[in-house]
């Protein structure tokens, strides 16, 4: 999946730099229509949710059901000039992750790193993990119908940074080591998230949806305190604002 963010923002890249180099007489004679791009929507506002996973995990950790990602993410939109269907976006934004386990439990409080392991005495109805980042997303987007990109056909790729928020697990406890349940148990702790998360991220879609892909180029722990982890969503973006 690396390669291939790679490869595709190699390509934009390419196409940007003959968007920007393009002869404006050959602009012109192409597109004679100046076009009106003060009433363009731009993609401000993305909406993103997403299935979820943790690439190269450990046989001793155990995923299930649907670990899920919701971004939400607010850009501005900077055209090319020498050719409107390429843009700049960049922006601010919050991402959630939500992975959830299975027979495993994971403790956020430990001296040294943060561990998992392996609980088939306790019966949880769910248990998650949820790390929630401040971003700063940053795209390269194409747009086939620039004036009206909501009735276009529309592909981005780009790269999100962010900064950690908070790390919490939840639990819903069927029973307990002492035969007792239906409670929640929450732990709360983010010393041990990396301090820097990075995703290649892309898009391609129709109009106001699109789907969407994201890797995480960094792990989710900082180095030596905890499992190396990178996370990898997938899913569906709703933008047009």
């Amino acid at each position: 999946m690396k390669s291939i963010l790679t490869s595709c923002l190699l390509t934009l890249l390419c196409l940007t730099t003959h968007a920007q180099t393009e002869d404006p007489s050959k602009s012109a004679a192409k597109s004679p229509v100046k076009l009106d791009l003060s009433k363009r929507p731009s993609d401000h506002l993305m909406l993103q949710v997403g299935y979820s996973g943790w690439l190269s995990k450990p046989d001793s950790i155990r995923t299930t059901g649907f670990s899920r990602s919701f971004n939400a993410n607010f850009l501005f939109d900077f055209p090319f000039k020498a050719d409107p269907r390429y843009s700049v976006g960049i922006g601010v934004g919050v991402g959630t992750d939500n992975i959830y386990l299975e027979n495993t439990t994971v403790d956020l409080k430990g001296r040294t790193q943060a561990s998992f392991r392996r609980d088939t005495v306790s019966k949880y109805k769910r248990y998650k993990l949820t790390g929630v980042h401040v971003e700063a997303p940053l795209e390269l987007r194409y747009a086939s119908q620039p004036a009206s990109i909501n009735k276009s056909f529309k592909a981005a790729i780009g790269l999100r940074i962010g900064m950690p928020w908070t790390m919490y697990s939840k639990a819903k406890v069927d029973r307990d080591v002492n035969g007792n349940g239906g409670y929640v148990l929450k732990e709360k702790d983010s010393k041990f998230m990396n301090s820097i998360r990075a995703l290649a991220t892309m898009r391609v879609g129709y109009g106001n949806v699109s789907l969407f892909g994201s890797y995480s180029l960094t792990p989710v722990f900082k180095e030596g305190l905890g499992p190396a982890l990178n996370t990898w969503t997938a899913g569906l973006c709703l933008s047009g604002l």
